[in-house]
């Protein structure tokens, strides 16, 4: 899968991921890929939620081996 932008948002604790992500999808047009990596426990969670309310895709959510979460959405 191609991803078509990061962001590693590491030591960011909620609500910032989540605000994060949703100013770059703002920037992203429709079926572009965000990846995102987080470290706040919450967040597999939050994004969970995030793209059932506005729509957007979660393509996956996976603990790395370095103990951070992948999460991968779809701009909808």
């Amino acid at each position: 899968m191609q991803l078509d932008k990061r962001l590693d948002l590491s030591g960011l604790n909620c609500p910032l991921p989540i605000l994060r992500a949703k100013k770059a999808l703002a920037d992203m047009v429709s079926g572009q890929v965000l990846e995102v990596i987080a470290t706040d426990p919450g967040a597999p969670k939050d994004f969970e939620a995030f793209c059932r309310q506005t729509g957007n895709g979660l393509v996956e959510s996976v603990t790395t081996s370095e103990g951070k979460f992948r999460m991968v959405l779809r701009r909808k």
